[in-house]
């Protein structure tokens, strides 16, 4: 059984994962991987995150406006190991520089499922029925009784 409970990435993780998010955008931002497919994508890192030993960062990318995302990713790992040394200029701190895996980033598509779903008019009467159950009252959380008037 572990002495400590993991509950998330550490300060340190998410300190080091956000240093490498900007690292790998500058490299990807300058053009410097020559890949036609690379080079005809607007690519977003939205989330990089670390391995407990900091060797492996795993970068989330939403290529934006290109339609064959999976070329993309491909051709992010094919050159990984290039990006890598690229991004080691702008690590010099690390005493290892991470080896790099790049995944397809889905939380804006959950994102628009979520937005879609409370957009749905059932969902929009359930939540005017809400607000009229309050009592109009703008904030529910004050104190009863006191209108804020000293």
């Amino acid at each position: 059984m572990a002495r400590f409970a993991s509950t998330g990435p550490t300060q340190r993780q998410l300190r080091v994962s956000e240093q490498v998010r900007h690292a790998v955008s500058q490299v990807l931002q300058r053009g410097d991987v020559r890949d036609d497919t690379l080079e005809n994508a607007v690519i977003a890192i939205s989330e990089v995150r670390m391995s407990p030993d900091l060797k492996i960062a795993t970068c989330f990318v939403s290529p934006i406006g290109a339609t064959d995302s999976d070329g993309v990713i491909g051709a992010l790992n094919k050159n990984s190991k290039f990006i890598r040394g690229r991004a080691a200029t702008y690590l010099k701190q690390m005493k290892y520089m991470p080896e790099f895996r790049f995944r397809i980033d889905t939380s804006f598509d959950n994102y628009a499922k979520i937005d879609a779903l409370l957009r749905k008019p059932e969902v929009t009467r359930d939540l005017a029925d809400d607000d009229e159950d309050d009592g109009g009252d703008p904030n529910p959380g004050d104190v009863p009784g006191h209108d804020g008037n000293d």
